[in-house]
């Protein structure tokens, strides 16, 4: 399971790289793939940069082309069946910044009143 999701992860990334590099989308990187215990499925977990409106304009237009991206993981790697892919945001990233900028802030005031 995690040698498929290793490569089904190298793989994406590349087509991302090579498809989905333009300004009308976000900048897309993949942080995660999780691949079910029958390998069916491929859970992509991605971190897009950009606005909330940019995210959104870039997850519909992955899901658009799933079929196209799917079919390009399909013809190049020899498994057994290619499996169905699911996107998910991952916001982790965002969320650490979040908090880090709250205890930055926390650090500020304390020392002001010290």
């Amino acid at each position: 399971m995690e040698k498929v999701s290793s490569l089904i992860k190298e793989e994406i990334s590349t087509i991302f790289a090579r498809e989905f590099s333009d300004s009308s989308v976000g900048i897309i990187t993949v942080t995660d793939v999780q691949m079910t215990p029958d390998l069916k499925t491929a859970r992509i977990y991605l971190s897009i940069f950009g606005t909330e409106e940019l995210k959104e304009k870039t997850l519909s237009s992955l899901e658009v082309h799933k079929k196209h991206i799917r079919q390009i993981i399909g013809s190049h790697m020899s498994l057994k069946f290619t499996p169905t892919i699911e996107f998910f945001l991952d916001d982790t990233m965002e969320r650490v910044s979040k908090i880090e900028t709250i205890l930055k802030k926390i650090h500020e005031e304390d020392a002001e009143h010290h």
